[in-house]
Parts: structure tokens; C-alpha cells; sequence
């Protein structure tokens, strides 16, 4: 019953959203294109939670502004913008959603990599082939999933949202 009332939600924040333009500006520190006039809804959300969460530090078991993790991020975002609780932790949160293939990543997919033998790192998909996610050198910023090092630490992505 609770994801019927989500997926009924959803559809029409949905619908509503795809009645708004969106064309947000970001910190030059980003060095990413601005959206032209977006309207779908995930990518639209996707970009103003990251424009909340730009540049904030990375800190390993940070929660807020002045410091936050990859998976404190994630389920920051999916909270505030989704309406959708997530666990703390990437080991919990890769078992959530079902799995998807790198070739059919989507706004919102969740992506999850193995930076270490114990090491995970994740974050959101925006705009294909590009994911938010909180850094430890450049905290919260967007990276291409091209970059020769996020693309050989690639693990799986998951889908949530639908």
C-alpha cells in the first residue's frame, strides 16, 4: 500500500512538474553546462537538491552542511526530494531498487562503486553518464561516469525511483 501512495504521489508531482521550466545557474566552481529549460521532473529535483548541497566538504559520517558522505548525501536527496527513506549506508543502500545495467542508467538511478578491498563509494545518476555525489578532494560536485577512474571503479547501479 505505501509505495501504491508513493507511485500515486509521484505521478502527480510528475505531472505538475513537467508544467514548470527549470533552467538553473550553478558555481562557476562546478565547471558543468546548465540545463536548457529541463522538464523532467527527477532531473529537475536532482539539480536543485545539488545546488542546495554544491561544494559542501566531504566528512565520513557527516550529515549536514558542514560536512557529508556519499551515502548520507543519497539518502539526504531522496528524502527531501523524493519523499523517500533510505538507509544510512551504501552496503544497505545497494540492496535497495533493483539492479540495472550501466547502458540503461537513468535521473535518480542510484550508482555504486569499489574504490577499496572494503570500500564502497555511490552516487546519483544526473543527466546520463553524469552522477552527483560527495567527494573526499572536491566534496559534493557531479562527475562523468567517462572518467577513466570512476569508470574502472564502476561496481552496479540500482533503479528506485520509476
Amino acid at each position: 500500500m505505501p509505495r501504491f501512495c508513493i507511485l500515486i504521489l509521484f505521478s502527480v508531482l510528475l505531472i505538475t512538474g513537467c508544467s514548470t521550466r527549470g533552467n538553473p545557474s550553478f558555481n562557476k566552481k562546478t565547471k558543468i553546462l546548465q540545463t536548457k529549460n529541463s522538464n523532467n521532473y527527477i532531473t529537475n529535483v536532482l539539480y536543485k537538491e545539488y545546488k542546495k548541497w554544491n561544494s559542501t566538504k566531504y566528512r565520513f559520517g557527516g550529515e549536514d552542511f558542514n560536512g557529508i558522505d556519499c551515502s548520507s548525501l543519497i539518502q539526504t536527496i531522496y528524502k527531501n526530494g523524493f519523499s523517500i527513506k533510505l538507509p544510512r549506508t551504501t552496503k544497505e543502500q545497494v540492496k535497495k531498487g533493483y539492479k540495472i545495467s550501466r547502458n540503461n542508467l537513468r535521473d535518480g538511478d542510484l550508482v555504486f562503486f569499489k574504490t577499496g578491498y572494503n570500500t564502497r563509494h555511490a552516487g546519483i545518476v544526473i543527466e546520463k553518464y553524469k552522477f552527483i555525489h560527495a567527494s573526499q578532494k572536491n566534496g559534493v560536485t557531479i562527475s562523468s561516469l567517462h572518467n577513466p577512474y570512476w569508470k574502472s571503479k564502476y561496481w552496479q547501479a540500482r533503479r528506485l525511483l520509476p
